[in-house]
């Protein structure tokens, strides 16, 4: 009788023994559908920090359209610029023919060029010396150079900066919280890519940009020549004086001036 049980035993721990692995093996599968089933975490959506309405510039598939969207929503904002500057260039140029003819100005007159002085980061002080240093900076930036860097550092507004910060010229900023945090930014590094809250500032920061850094001031001194000799103040001329602009330097100024070339049916559009 113990034979026999002992037999049935051994007959049963057998058959549980070539059981097990299958056994297992569907408790496995059932553990990772399970957790497949379950919803994988959705990746936080970066919101705006703007409220400006921007063309889905990414959803264009025809190369000319979307070329065109893009010029058509930033040249009336570089055309605005150019032309609040040519304004303020005149202002200058009125008030430094009175200095050297020994006309007094009219207190009016004073303040606007003293605001100007100010908004230029030049001394306040309004006389024949300041005032030339003033036209060297107060004048304008083709159309085509400013559309093409636009173009150029924003993948033609589709860029995370574009879209999120308005931020069409790839500018930084150095205080925290003033814009974007870069997503390859090294450890040590403390910039951020400037954010704006509307398509005009961010264009008056790159025109202010241009014409008042330190590292710009081969772009003016090319610009104040072409003046001077009563030439155009042409974009692929300007573009020699942007070899501070990107780490790419002398590769990013022939690229610049391809663009230019193989736009200019746009630009006038």
């Amino acid at each position: 009788m113990l034979k026999t049980i002992f037999k049935f035993l051994f007959a049963a721990f057998c058959i549980w023994a070539l059981a097990y692995p299958f056994i297992q093996r569907d408790d496995i599968a059932s553990d990772q559908h399970a957790q497949s089933e379950q919803p994988k975490k959705a990746k936080k959506k970066e919101q705006p920090l703007h409220n400006v309405s921007l063309p889905n510039f990414s959803a264009f598939t025809d190369v000319k359209e979307k070329k065109r969207a893009f010029f058509n929503f930033i040249k009336p904002h570089v055309e605005a610029e150019n032309k609040k500057i040519l304004q303020q260039r005149a202002n200058l140029e009125i008030a430094r023919m009175m200095l050297e003819n020994d006309l007094p100005l009219e207190a009016k007159q004073q303040r606007d060029i003293v605001k100007i002085l100010a908004q230029y980061g030049l001394p306040e002080t309004v006389d024949r010396l300041t005032l030339t240093q003033a036209l060297r900076r107060v004048d304008i930036i083709p159309k085509e150079m400013a559309l093409m860097q636009a173009a150029n550092e924003s993948a033609w507004g589709t860029s995370r900066f574009a879209r999120i910060g308005l931020n069409f010229f790839g500018q930084w900023c150095y205080s925290k919280g003033c814009g974007i945090v870069p997503s390859q930014r090294d450890s040590d590094a403390a910039h951020e890519v400037a954010a704006f809250k509307s398509v005009r500032a961010a264009v008056s920061a790159y025109f202010k940009n241009i014409n008042t850094h330190y590292a710009y001031k081969e772009l003016r001194a090319i610009r104040e020549n072409l003046r001077r000799e009563q030439q155009t103040i042409a974009a692929t001329e300007l573009t020699q004086g942007l070899l501070s602009y990107s780490e790419r330097g002398e590769a990013y100024i022939e690229e610049l001036n391809t663009m230019i070339d193989q736009n200019r049916a746009y630009f006038d559009e």
